[in-house]
């Protein structure tokens, strides 16, 4: 994937965005700096390049809910493409599996999983073993508090524009 050339005004609209979610154009513009409609057109533009894929509410389900939190690291018997694919589609078709990461070093995957109960999450790891996906180890981590999840900061992650 090619990257896009952003400079400070479409970067502070997506820092905006990545914080606040969906603005209205005129509060968008006031974050950022700028007018409503060069804002609201940068904005568009940005969407249309696929940089915001979507919107979305970070709900506290422990207010909701009892849930259990599960790290769990997967190492695979073989490293063939095959292998890796027919994994990573059974993954991508788990509810409970909100996190996959291809890793390079000891493990190939670590996956953070929820589940309504450590019952459930059994269940579901018995379900995945059973389907002969080549797992040749896994480690589970039970969550006992999350500590940090944050979006990264763009800001510190971008190359410094020269004027």
């Amino acid at each position: 994937m090619s990257k896009i050339v952003l400079d400070t005004a479409d970067i502070r609209i997506l820092a905006a965005v990545q914080q606040n979610g969906q603005l209205s154009k005129s509060r968008l513009a006031e974050i950022v700096n700028l007018s409503p409609t060069p804002c609201w057109v940068r904005l568009g533009r940005l969407k249309k390049a696929g940089l915001i894929r979507g919107y979305s509410a970070n709900i506290a389900l422990d207010y909701v809910v009892n849930l259990s939190k599960v790290i769990v690291t997967i190492s695979l018997a073989n490293h063939r493409k095959q292998d890796f694919e027919r994994f990573e589609k059974y993954i991508n078709g788990e509810d409970d599996v909100i996190e996959c990461i291809a890793t390079g070093g000891g493990t190939d995957y670590v996956m953070k999983i929820v589940s309504k109960d450590l019952s459930s999450f059994q269940e579901m790891m018995d379900a995945m073993l059973s389907a002969e996906l080549g797992i040749d180890r896994y480690m589970t981590y039970i969550v006992t508090r999350e500590v940090k999840s944050i979006s990264p900061n763009l800001t510190r992650l971008l190359p410094v524009q020269k004027n």
